[in-house]
């Protein structure tokens, strides 16, 4: 019986920028890294941008592992992994001569893997980027290509809402969940899944209801009431639920996802600006994810000037929260006015935070579906002692050129991160801004 070969996974840029640890995602696999990938990755070295770490990581690992073997015949990348190879740039094979550009740096990769699978007819050549384009037209010379996808969600689909609806429940039950402080073990409930901590419950019959969280210290069903936080009451039980685990001390990290006019960030600053004596800094920031892939230096302008468009809509949220207060105008625009003087509420670009220390911080996020798997555990294994962190998005709006709903860092940590102890997930679905609004969302 012949052994079977291993196959050849040839990486595009893109897959290093977005996990710079990748080498070691394809088992006994060998890995060919074209030449015009380091040249590409070599223009990334210099900037604090997360590509830019992912670059500098990169190439230090193959530093650490290189030498005169890497290009001929490749250098094993660790125990039970494949090798890696570096190909230099060969001619172009006429098969694509005809069709490419010969000088576009993806049209080298992709000379680079199609010439592989002419010289190994017996063993699968795959091309791996995560750009759609160039995976389309590898396609057409029928060549294989594949997205990178060890990070990816398998159903978004089942994604985790981080509530239920319970039916048909007896009066008697709901009035227990209601009025007894100990709770109500989840046993009582007729659902076939198990009930996760920090999950809410709506308990509900055709004449009566009452709704709860799980909670994890003894993971009983206990009932929470409607709360408000700096003006902003929630209009539906979703946000309820939001507002319960944002206002909740010992939920240090939340996710709410959405669609826009939903109230994700509305809900999260409200929260954060109600608890803000527990806590030194307020900080809320976004990504920036310029169009194309042009950072700021094109735009025109001072850095305040370049930033000022992204971070707007956060600045209007603050607005509707200090028009809420029950205070005078001048009164409420001194009173946040003098927060951010003292940077005791900061809102800012998400690079900004790189090197900060996270202690003692209500820190939002927004937009985080922008984000990648590995920027999310960066900014959360940065998080210290005191600190609260909750990350806002829509999963199904996606501005980065790489990344789906499968794929971003807030589908990632939602389904990794449901059932602990310390975090809270909730989806809200129906949108608050307006009638016109929401009529829009559902059928535009």
């Amino acid at each position: 019986m012949t052994e079977k070969k291993s196959k050849l996974f040839v990486l595009d840029t893109n897959v290093i920028l977005h996990d710079s640890d990748c080498l070691h995602q394809f088992k006994q696999h060998d890995i060919i890294l074209p030449i015009t990938v380091l040249e590409e990755l070599d223009k990334f070295k210099k900037g604090n941008e997360t590509l830019n770490f992912h670059a500098r990581h990169f190439l230090k690992e193959i530093d650490e592992i290189s030498s005169d073997g890497i290009f001929n015949g490749g250098l094993p990348i660790g125990r039970n992994k494949g090798k890696l190879i570096i190909r230099l740039d060969e001619k172009f094979h006429p098969d694509l001569k005809a069709h490419f550009d010969t000088d576009k740096p993806d049209h080298k990769i992709l000379n680079c893997a199609y010439c592989l699978a002419k010289e190994n007819p017996g063993r699968p050549v795959t091309l791996v980027t995560k750009d759609v384009n160039l995976r389309m037209k590898a396609k057409a010379v029928k060549l294989i290509a594949e997205d990178y996808t060890t990070d990816h969600v398998k159903d978004i689909s089942e994604i985790y809402k981080g509530y239920r609806f319970e039916e048909n429940v007896s009066r008697e039950l709901i009035n227990r969940l209601s009025h007894d402080a100990e709770g109500v073990s989840p046993t009582h409930f007729k659902s076939r899944s198990k009930f996760q901590a920090n999950e809410y419950i709506v308990a509900r019959n055709k004449d009566m209801s009452a709704i709860g969280y799980v909670d994890p210290k003894d993971m009983m069903v206990k009932h929470i009431t409607k709360a408000m936080a700096s003006g902003i009451k929630p209009r539906n039980v979703e946000q309820m639920f939001a507002l319960h685990a944002l206002m909740n001390e010992n939920i240090r990290l939340v996710t709410i996802s959405g669609k826009a006019g939903t109230g994700k960030t509305l809900l999260a600053l409200a929260a954060a600006l109600e608890q803000r004596d527990n806590y030194k800094q307020i900080f809320l920031a976004r990504p920036i994810v310029a169009l194309s892939n042009r950072d700021l230096g094109y735009l025109p302008g001072d850095v305040d000037e370049k930033i000022g468009p992204y971070m707007q809509p956060l600045y209007d949220n603050l607005g509707v929260i200090q028009d809420r207060l029950i205070e005078t105008v001048e009164r409420r625009g001194k009173k946040f006015q003098k927060l951010m003087d003292e940077e005791k509420l900061v809102i800012a670009p998400l690079a900004y935070i790189r090197g900060r220390s996270l202690v003692d911080t209500f820190f939002i996020v927004d937009e985080a579906q922008n984000l990648t798997p590995h920027e999310i555990k960066t900014i959360i294994t940065r998080v210290g002692e005191n600190t609260k962190i909750v990350f806002t998005g829509d999963i199904f709006q996606i501005d980065h050129p790489y990344l789906d709903i499968y794929s971003n860092g807030l589908s990632h940590l939602i389904d990794k991160m449901q059932g602990q102890k310390i975090y809270t997930h909730i989806f809200l679905e129906k949108g608050e801004r307006s009638e016109l609004a929401e009529l829009a969302s559902d059928l535009l």
